[in-house]
């Protein structure tokens, strides 16, 4: 039995692949599949499959596009989630800030740069007719953590994290919640490292088909919702409005797809260059 290393979020999204580890479900297939939690999110996630410490991430779409243009040698095999991902744009609950306009040229907690939270903010910038160059500042934060404390002590204003696993913050008086900004694109794909396909590829297509059944049939588990709620410490209802917007996807990216998120990437001085679709995806 051979080992495959994969990271991911410890978020809701990848509740199915805990489901399918905890069912041994890749051991049947033997895969020795090991899950690894990145709670610094997609930069961190980045860095572990450059330096070859994970074959596989769960990994938000526009930070793996941006990185494997920079060089890290990895393709996306599928979509994961191919609905936007909401974003809540927060302060701190005694912030002095108000609205959203509030926050033009003040300081954005990040968890790292090349991060979705780093990321979106320009898109968040982009959509208030902000100025790139000068009405963005960063501090690097690394984590939801870091995130309680900047915005707390005030060395950063705001902080972007996706609105349903901040809600509990919200609900407890730690953040405030100014407004939302999704994504204008699918928020999850799944990617593997070069080395991975080139040499594993059955081990790969295996993990896929069993993932892509179990995120199939997700919605439709008995009292998933309540699973959900108690697991990531969320309200019922919250959890509810959740799955609802929530549509996981078992299919390749398009290249319609990649060409237009890599053209708004490239708007906004994120990436360099815009590359060909097979440079970045790699269909199984």
């Amino acid at each position: 039995m051979r080992t495959v290393k994969i990271g991911g979020v410890p978020e809701h999204f990848n509740l199915a692949w805990y489901l399918t580890l905890k069912n041994g479900d890749y051991k049947n297939e033997n895969i020795n599949l090991r899950w690894y939690d990145f709670p610094d999110g997609t930069g961190a996630m980045s860095k572990a499959l450059r330096d070859g410490d994970i074959d596989m991430a769960v990994i938000l779409t526009e930070g793996i596009i941006k990185d494997i243009i920079e060089g890290n040698p990895s393709k996306i095999v599928q979509t994961f989630v191919k609905t936007p991902l909401i974003w809540g744009i927060h302060v701190g609950a005694n912030s002095k800030y108000k609205t959203l306009n509030d926050l033009k040229g003040t300081k954005a907690a990040i968890s790292r740069y090349g991060s979705g939270s780093h990321l979106m903010a320009y898109i968040n910038a982009q959509n208030n007719d902000w100025d790139l160059n000068k009405d963005l500042k960063f501090e690097v934060v690394n984590n939801l953590d870091g995130a309680k404390d900047a915005l707390t002590d005030g060395s950063a204003d705001y902080f972007m994290w996706e609105k349903f696993m901040t809600k509990p913050l919200v609900d407890k008086g730690i953040f405030r919640r100014l407004e939302d900004c999704p994504t204008p694109w699918p928020c999850f794909v799944i990617a593997a490292s070069d080395d991975f396909i080139a040499n594993r590829s059955d081990e790969l297509k295996s993990i896929l088909d069993i993932i892509n059944k179990s995120t199939e049939g997700f919605k439709s588990i008995p009292n998933i919702d309540a699973v959900i709620a108690k697991r990531y410490d969320q309200k019922l209802e919250d959890v509810q409005q959740w799955i609802s917007l929530t549509e996981w996807s078992q299919s390749t990216i398009s290249e319609k797809s990649i060409n237009a998120i890599q053209e708004q990437l490239l708007a906004l001085d994120i990436i360099p260059k815009t590359v060909a679709y097979d440079k970045l995806v790699y269909k199984i």
